[in-house]
């Protein structure tokens, strides 16, 4: 074959039978998690993805490659998702019996996307070694993309995320997380191939790209944090209050009296006094509208701040209850100003999808047993005198095409509550991803959560000050500036959909003129 394969190391993935690929090929993909969060090493791609690219092509059949793609999809993501498991165990006595679901069947659900891109790549992209691996790389991200916005879509743990903290995480600002996907798979998976089929020149192009967007993301970061000269101290209240006590009368008092206490605190004197005060989501345990004399205990605590609460709200539509998650701002005096009703619901969480048929087969939601209804979308909404913010409540923040509105804003709210995943993988996922809407809108970012992790997070993803995991606590600080529109913010996904369509179409004019050699 073209490339000067060599018999090692693709002789042996050749001789596999289907188990024992499929059993490699789950390793590679479960070895590919330790890129991301908490544990956050990038360097294990530069071996599992190669590995993985080579045994889809060296698949003796088009089903075999169908297989290996999906075991190594389901390695990837039953490591990567297992924090899931730990929603069906806030409420065991009704939920715990779906663990299997959440924690296996789901995520070798999502491994069909997988499955997909090796049986795409095999059937359409190059022979040869080094293409090959070019080529399989742009169907994977490709298939990233479908399964980011199909059945509502789930972008968590794209593999361009393990570059939180790195410089190579500021390409997102020009290519977003679905071209820096394609990058990272391309960058990490040529160059042991490439050495493998002792092709010199595909690995130091490859190697030359990685260095260059690490290196033009080093350039790209100032030294220091940029505030204007008229910046609002921003104070985060974190209750640290855990998922399976938060309703539970007794507790429930006790973390209102926390956010209350925390947000009554004197300022910090070298900062000033609070501009804004920012509660997490669903942070009150009553709906915050029906009951304005605790509106007015919040204006009072925040001595004239206006306060952002996350909280349920109803209202009563053609004699029906109508519920949305939502941020409700409490002005001074206890009124209430700009509202902002949760889009991007969660299914089974928030809504249970196909409900007569999920209900027939004994499955419920977790919160808010009747279901919320979705808000209009995304908005820029402008609080008194501070700088016009876009709100994201929770699971929002996912969807880097989602957030923000038609009008820029000048920062970005995230109101949380990731005490329904864990301690471990689930809190700090989202709290990176969310880091990288930052880079990629060139926006500010402040998070309030329940349990953590609360912080604020400059345009360039860089944190600012945090409250960690389980602490009750709250931070005063001032907000960072924003920074000129981004590529992304400007154009969105479409250089990189350009990017990967243009990669695909070179490989399937490749394998054609390769086949017909």
């Amino acid at each position: 074959m073209s490339g000067g394969e060599p018999s090692g190391l693709i002789g042996w993935i050749g001789r596999l039978g289907r188990p024992s690929r499929m059993g490699v090929a789950f390793l590679a993909g479960a070895l590919m998690t330790a890129g991301h969060p908490p544990i956050g090493v990038p360097w294990v791609l530069f071996a599992a993805f190669p590995m993985i690219a080579l045994l889809v092509r060296g698949a003796p059949t088009t089903w075999t490659a169908v297989w290996t793609g999906w075991a190594a999809g389901a390695g990837y993501f039953i490591t990567g998702l297992h924090w899931i498991g730990h929603a069906f165990l806030v409420d065991p006595d009704r939920f715990a019996w779906l663990l299997p679901l959440g924690v296996v069947a789901m995520p070798s659900a999502i491994a069909i996307f997988w499955a997909l891109a090796a049986m795409l790549s095999r059937k359409f992209g190059p022979r040869a070694l080094t293409s090959s691996v070019v080529s399989f790389a742009a169907y994977l991200s490709a298939m990233e993309v479908l399964r980011s916005y199909i059945l509502t879509g789930f972008p968590w743990a794209l593999p361009g995320y393990i570059w939180v903290d790195l410089p190579p995480m500021q390409a997102g600002a020009w290519l977003g997380p679905f071209g820096l996907t394609f990058l990272t798979l391309v960058v990490t998976g040529v160059p042991l191939v490439a050495i493998l089929a002792r092709r010199a020149v595909p690995a130091v192009l490859a190697l030359w790209v990685g260095a260059g967007i690490f290196f033009g993301g080093v350039t790209r970061v100032p030294g220091e944090i940029v505030y204007h000269d008229d910046a609002p101290v921003l104070r985060l209240v974190q209750p640290n209050a855990p998922q399976r006590l938060k309703w539970v009368t007794g507790y429930r008092e006790e973390f209102y009296e926390r956010l209350l206490s925390a947000t009554a605190r004197p300022a910090d004197p070298e900062i000033g006094k609070p501009d804004l005060v920012i509660w997490p989501e669903a942070s009150v345990y009553f709906p915050l509208a029906k009951h304005p004399e605790e509106a007015r205990r919040i204006a009072e605590a925040a001595n004239g701040a206006p306060v952002l609460v996350g909280s349920l709200h109803t209202e009563v539509h053609d004699g029906v209850d109508i519920w949305w998650n939502a941020m409700l701002t409490v002005m001074p005096g206890g009124r209430f100003g700009p509202q902002y009703n949760k889009h991007h619901l969660v299914p089974f969480g928030e809504y249970l999808p196909f409900e007569p048929v999920m209900e027939a087969l004994g499955l419920a939601q977790f919160a808010n047993r009747g279901g919320f209804a979705a808000g209009p979308g995304p908005q820029t909404l402008d609080i008194g005198s501070l700088p016009s913010v876009s709100p994201l409540i929770c699971y929002e923040a996912i969807f880097p095409y989602e957030v923000v509105g038609a009008e820029r804003p000048k920062w970005m709210v995230q109101l949380t509550n990731d005490g329904w995943f864990g301690d471990f993988a689930g809190p700090q996922q989202h709290y990176a991803q969310a880091r990288f809407r930052a880079v990629e809108q060139g926006l500010p970012l402040i998070r309030a959560a329940n349990t953590g992790i609360s912080a604020i997070v400059d345009p360039y993803g860089r944190e600012v000050v945090s409250i960690e995991l389980h602490n009750y606590d709250h931070i005063d600080a001032k907000l960072p500036a924003e920074i000129e529109p981004t590529l992304y913010s400007r154009f969105g996904d479409w250089p990189a959909f350009f990017l990967i369509a243009i990669t695909l179409f070179l490989g399937f004019f490749l394998a054609i003129i390769q086949r017909t050699d």
